[in-house]
């Protein structure tokens, strides 16, 4: 019943952008510390307080505006055509900028530099790597009203496949699109992890080819299907997990230990998914619990501020948070755009 679009409720668009900044900003200083420094730092439940005037965030926000820009320049009837140069030049631009100084990583600056010298951008991403930079940054992709779902799936795997040309990065970032989707149009966080299996098994052999062209084309690969299926195993792999972890009792600790440490793209959806679901009830102890972890906490954390947003729109946030998040502005004028 999720697959049709509904009325976005309003603010929720707005909630699920800040959310991301939220946690990326909660979620930075933390990155690469083991969870006894984070605690002896912040306290048994980790950090809770933005910090810094105005509290900075990570290339994994800045990425996610840089898509979102994109998208909104395209308007709500996009093509392949019109949104690749866009988000070309928005991603050139950002690998560019002075304020790309957040420890970016080295998959998306390198597939920028194909990008800027102007090659086909299958040709210039990392076709290796299904980082978690292909869905740090596509929390947009589910907030845009005029998408529907095949264009949500393109979008989500165009937009990946720039720098990240695996096909796991590919389905993981469909799958997190997807997640903001159905939470902005109204499903609970406790129902994710069914509605996730379902999209996945569904689009398993699926290859989007105009949205993705040649892409599966790689040594060893006999024809799109077995290219794309390999990421969809892959995720649902990390949705058996997901649902074991959440099937056992909590014990607090590192939420690493049970659905991964978050550097690659699968992982990272589902330790984002396990804060959230864990923490349903109290937004920003999802946000503290995502970003108390041993490993890529910022983009865990931006991704589980993401769903919970999508759930429950700005009133999930302490209000006095929007006027100190860096980049709140631009939060807001996309968040403004879609609610």
């Amino acid at each position: 019943m999720h697959d049709q679009v509904a009325a976005p409720t309003p603010a929720r668009a707005s909630g699920s952008l800040f959310g991301l900044a939220y946690g990326d900003a909660l979620g930075g200083p933390t990155e690469f510390l083991p969870v006894a420094e984070i605690q002896r730092r912040y306290g048994p439940d980790g950090p809770r307080e933005l910090t810094g005037q105005p509290a900075r965030v990570t290339d994994d926000t800045q990425m996610g505006l840089a898509v979102g820009w994109a998208l909104h320049d395209a308007g709500p009837a996009v093509t392949p055509e019109v949104l690749e140069p866009l988000l070309r030049q928005r991603f050139v631009a950002w690998a560019q900028s002075p304020e790309n100084n957040r420890a970016p990583g080295m998959t998306c600056l390198r597939a920028c530099g194909g990008l800027a010298d102007g090659l086909r951008w299958q040709a210039a991403t990392v076709a290796d790597s299904k980082g978690c930079g292909a869905n740090m940054r596509v929390t947009p992709v589910g907030l845009i009203p005029g998408y529907d779902l095949d264009t949500l799936a393109g979008v989500a795997q165009l937009q990946a496949g720039l720098t990240h040309g695996h096909p796991t990065g590919l389905a993981a970032s469909e799958l997190t699109a997807y997640a903001v989707r159905v939470l902005r149009d109204g499903a609970a966080l406790t129902e994710l992890p069914g509605l996730l299996r379902d999209r996945a098994q569904r689009q398993r052999a699926v290859y989007r080819a105009d949205w993705l062209g040649d892409l599966w084309q790689r040594p060893a690969v006999d024809d799109p299907v077995t290219f794309i299926s390999r990421g969809w195993d892959e995720c649902l792999g990390v949705l058996d997990a997901l649902d074991a972890a959440l099937a056992s009792p909590d014990d607090g600790t590192d939420a690493c230990a049970a659905t991964g440490a978050g550097w690659i793209a699968e992982e990272a959806l589902a330790t984002a998914l396990f804060c959230a679901i864990r923490h349903h009830d109290d937004p920003v102890s999802a946000l503290a619990r995502a970003a108390t972890t041993s490993g890529d906490s910022d983009s865990i954390a931006c991704l589980a501020g993401a769903f919970v947003g999508a759930a429950y729109g700005m009133s999930a946030w302490p209000a006095d948070w929007r006027d100190r998040i860096e980049y709140a502005d631009q939060l807001a004028a996309l968040g403004a755009a879609w609610d």
